[in-house]
This record gives structure tokens, sequence and C-alpha cells, in this order.
């Protein structure tokens, strides 16, 4: 597999990394194989998050004794410099390590959360202190508004962007990914099949890789996608024009329901945290986590982070506002006959 260097880190890594959102799913006795199959198989970048419940724990307890043969990235919804720290020395433990290689500030949403984090007593300046400690390596930023994400590395604070792309989320490619590069940061790829969504997943692992990114990170819970997902990387080999025209196809039609985050629908009148809902119904339907996925939206519903998807009362203003005319109104049905 074609190694490639992860910006400003110098670290070489392959450009099909592990994506461990998924492997929730598994028991911590399933989980060990396909965790050592991907290091046997040459994936070398491994990515979770304090927020994906035990897949920090889970590459602790199975990869633990193999750990020079991988590049460890994490990441935490922090946003405290206290709150961070704390987040760090838990990942360190369930993740059986001195060091973690890249620890990143999860998914920023909104501009007050970009400045508390770099601001006095934010999350930067714990991960700067884990940095001269030598708990960390390097510093990254995640996250689905590319503009945010624009604003974050134009500090020079981090070494690392992650964000969406895939064959229907180009948008990265217009600012967030050329400045990355021309500042020698590492362009990390979430959701390159679209969340799942993408049926045509070699060919659209290869659609991003024949791009100037640094590694796409496919989530992966079961041998055989590993197996598949390395079919775009050994060798790999652009898509041809008929290739291409097949997946551009398959985009036209998916496109006519698939929510990029850009967040025009809100805000909401009811408090319905519209995108996130959608992110949490796809995780519900394509990742088979129909235990995990309803406590997590009872208990962010409980704690005020987003109103039910029932309270929806069919205004259709989010509609308006959508660029890619989604039936919004009948997705929060869904999402409330499925997640209670």
């Amino acid at each position: 597999m074609e190694k490639r260097r992860l910006g400003r880190t110098g670290l070489e890594v392959g450009c099909i990394g592990f994506g461990a959102l998924p492997i929730q799913r598994c028991t911590m006795e399933e989980a060990g194989p396909v965790l050592h199959a991907a290091l046997d198989r040459g994936i070398d970048f491994i990515d979770t998050a304090r927020g994906y419940s035990d897949s920090e724990e889970k590459i602790g307890r199975h990869l633990a004794g193999r750990r020079s043969e991988y590049v460890l990235a994490t990441k935490s919804f922090a946003r405290t410099k206290d709150g961070m720290a704390k987040d760090i020395d838990i990942s360190l433990k369930m993740l059986q390590t001195d060091v973690i290689d890249l620890y990143q500030v999860h998914n920023i949403k909104k501009r007050p959360e970009l400045e508390t984090v770099l601001g006095p007593g934010g999350a930067l300046e714990a991960l700067k202190e884990a940095q001269t400690a030598g708990k960390i390596r390097h510093i990254g930023i995640t996250g689905h508004d590319y503009g945010l994400l624009v604003e974050g590395i134009k500090t020079n604070e981090f070494s690392t962007v992650q964000a969406p792309f895939n064959a229907v989320e180009l948008a990265a490619l217009d600012n967030l990914f050329p400045l990355a590069k021309a500042m020698d940061i590492g362009r990390i790829v979430m959701k390159p099949l679209g969340g799942g969504q993408i049926d045509s997943k070699v060919a659209s692992l290869r659609f991003i890789l024949q791009h100037d990114i640094t590694v796409a990170i496919p989530g992966m819970d079961e041998l055989a996608h590993i197996e598949e997902n390395l079919k775009a990387a050994e060798p790999f080999v652009p898509l041809s024009a008929a290739e291409k025209a097949a997946l551009d196809a398959e985009v036209a039609e998916l496109g006519k329901n698939f929510c990029r985050r850009c967040g025009y629908c809100m805000p909401c009148v009811q408090g319905i945290e519209i995108p996130l809902l959608f992110i949490l119904h796809l995780q519900y339907e394509k990742y088979g986590m129909q235990q995990v996925i309803p406590e997590k939206y009872n208990a962010m519903a409980a704690a005020k982070a987003t109103a039910k998807a029932s309270a929806c009362i069919e205004c259709g203003v989010c509609e308006t506002r959508c660029p890619y005319d989604i039936p919004i109104r009948e997705r929060m049905k869904k999402i409330a006959q499925d997640l209670g």
C-alpha cells in the first residue's frame, strides 16, 4: 500500500487507515481478530475517539503489544483545559500506551467552541502541556464545518485536519484541503464512504485517493471490510472514465437524500439538532448499533443537547433552507419511530 506523509508531523502512513467507530458494536473478543488483521494487512493508522464508547479500550486490550506497528490517533469533545487534560489521561489508560501519536480536538461545530478551545483555559493549553510532557506527539482538529476548520488551521496550532470528503461531499476541496496542503497540514478523510451510504465502496475510495489527501479512514468491524477497503489501494489505480461515470450516477441518485451536514437547516424553532440526529440515525441503520444509539439519543435529549425528533411540528422551515431539498420532516418521523 502506498505510504503518504502526514503533513508536518513527518509520519508516513498507509493511505487507507482504520476508522474505529464501528468496532463499538463488536464484543471485546470479536474486536481482537479484526484489529490484528488490519495490522497484519499493513493498515498502520488507527483513528478512534473518547466518544466511541469502548473503542479505545478494545484497541488497548488487543494491540498494546504491537504498539510500534501503528500510528495511533484519538480525539476528545473536551473544550476546556481541565476537561481535555482529564480525557488525555483516560485515553492513555484505555489505549494502554505511554504516548498517543495524534490527539485531536473532536468535531468543532460552532465558533464559540473554537474560541473556547483556543482561548485562556482552553483545551489547546492542555494539549500543548501534554505534548511537552511527552504524552502526545501531535495536535489535530476535526469537524464537519469546513469554514470553522479553515479558521482553526489558520491559527497554525494544528498539524492535521480531519473532515468529511467523498464522492458526494466535495466541499473540502474548495478551500480547506488546498490551504492545509499549503500549510503542510496532514489531511485525514473521514466519512470516505458517506457514512456507509455509498455502495460502490472501492470506487469511492479510489476516487478519494486520486486527490491530494493523506489518509482515508473507512470504518471497519469485520474482516471482510478490511479486504474490501484494501482493494482500493493494493495497488491504487485512478478511476477510468467509465468507472467515474458509474460512480457519478450513484452519487446523483444518493444526493437526493444525503445530508451533507452544512447546517443551513438550522436553527430549528423546536431545538432539534437536525444534522446531529441524521448522523445518529445513520449509525443506527448502517452500523447496527440498535442498542447504543437509542441510549445515546435519549441521553442527549435528557441533557438538552437536542430536542427529540418527535418534537418536530412539521413547520417546514428547515426544508426551505436545505440546498439539497432533503425531505427533513419525513426523516424526522422515521427517526422518532426508530430511536424512540
